[in-house]
């Protein structure tokens, strides 16, 4: 675990140049500035987008800069460096910079979704869909100890595959599967959204499964900070998580249609139709939580995954690494006993 921290702080001189260059969106509000590294930009997201859009971060009095990482590892060493001051991405990089023995590690404070965002596309077209299909055939699959793959493998296991006997081809770079899979390579391919979609509405393909559904409730995205941030800055971690709150809200209680009109400049290269019949998708599947707490039955679900995958030697502490305060708050609830475990962090 050590050397996956000491890789992260590696790559932080070369990813200071990059992280100018990611796109970056202020809110411009005059208000608190605050930078936020999302791991990557995507409809997966739709309530952080929400809120940017209906002005709930400047409401909050949060002058917001988004910048994107493009991996969960640049958006860690973004985080740890301080070029950003919340880090928005999979909580198990948070685990690995907890078993690396970083005094100031990083505390996941409000998680957005309680669903892997990602499909499995079959080249043709079935009537019913069993894990066992997949024998014989070849799987655009997603490299090996990222958060796709494991979960992934984590479902085969579920159905007693091993994925071992399967024809994973994890060769092909994230974001490039989907132009491989439509240009001829592959029986089946694991996509997220856009791309599930996009290889639908050309004919190539068809979605046969939801990785999110068979998962179950996975911590895949969550948002978190130096736990030295949480306990200078109390006050504007709360509005910010407020604001996100509003746009969980929002998408909770609106159409995909409706949604869909409303983070629309997010995604100007994205034309509505696409927009909606994604956001429907993961509506349909319960994507996104009623509120941000981060429940410990996630963080212990996502520590078997990481087990079983043999990407975790040492589990870690629910009460260590995640606080629910700024979340319980944020959605009127009772504050957790996690103001008792970490006092310096209780908003």
């Amino acid at each position: 675990m050590k050397k996956k921290v000491l890789s992260l702080m590696m790559l932080f001189c070369l990813m200071l140049l990059s992280f100018a260059g990611c796109g970056s969106k202020s809110t411009d509000s005059g208000g608190t500035p605050l930078v936020l590294n999302e791991v990557a930009h995507s409809v997966f997201y739709a309530p952080q987008y929400v809120a940017i859009e209906e002005g709930y971060f400047e409401k909050e009095g949060i002058d917001l800069t988004l910048t994107t990482g493009f991996g969960a590892d640049k958006t860690m060493t973004s985080l740890l460096s301080g070029e950003a001051d919340i880090g928005f991405m999979g909580s198990e990089a948070s685990i690995y910079v907890y078993l690396g023995d970083t005094d100031d590690y990083i505390i996941n404070f409000a998680q957005l979704t309680q669903r892997a965002g990602n499909f499995l596309v079959s080249r043709e077209k079935l009537d019913s869909f069993s894990f066992d299909m997949l024998q014989g055939k070849e799987i655009l699959g997603g490299r090996k100890g990222g958060m796709p793959q494991m979960v992934f493998e984590y479902i085969l296991k579920k159905n007693g595959i091993s994925p071992d006997s399967l024809n994973i081809n994890q060769s092909i770079d994230f974001g490039s599967t989907a132009a491989a899979f439509t240009g001829g390579q592959g029986d089946f391919t694991v996509e997220f959204e856009p791309s599930a979609t996009l290889i639908e509405q050309e004919g190539k393909g068809y979605v046969v499964a939801s990785l999110g559904v068979e998962s179950g409730y996975v911590p895949y995205t969550a948002y978190s900070a130096k736990k030295s941030f949480l306990s200078a800055n109390p006050d504007t971690v709360l509005a910010f998580t407020k604001a996100l709150q509003q746009g969980m809200d929002y998408v909770n209680t609106h159409s995909a249609e409706e949604i869909a009109k409303v983070i629309a400049p997010q995604f100007p290269d994205t034309d509505m139709d696409t927009l909606i019949t994604t956001i429907s998708r993961y509506q349909e599947q319960n994507t996104w939580k009623d509120n941000l707490v981060f429940e410990e039955e996630s963080l212990t679900l996502l520590q078997n995954i990481l087990e079983e995958a043999g990407e975790l030697e040492e589990r870690v502490p629910y009460e260590d690494i995640v606080n629910t305060d700024f979340a319980n708050k944020a959605a009127g609830t009772p504050t957790s006993e996690s103001s008792e475990r970490n006092p310096s962090v209780t908003p």
